[in-house]
């Protein structure tokens, strides 16, 4: 029993860290793309992005 669930693990350990890299690529991908799509609006709404202070 030992030995099926060590080959398992094994077995799935460089699928979780496919899975982990590609999320963590799709992350940094959306954060791009957020941060370009705020600075758009700000742009075409003329906002002073850098100058607005949320408290």
């Amino acid at each position: 029993m030992t030995d099926n669930t060590h080959r398992e693990t094994f077995r799935r350990n460089p699928l979780l860290e496919t899975a982990h890299r590609e999320m963590m690529k799709f992350e940094r991908q959306e954060n791009e793309f957020r941060k370009k799509d705020r600075e758009e609006r700000a742009a075409e709404l003329h906002l002073p992005l850098n100058d607005i202070k949320v408290h």
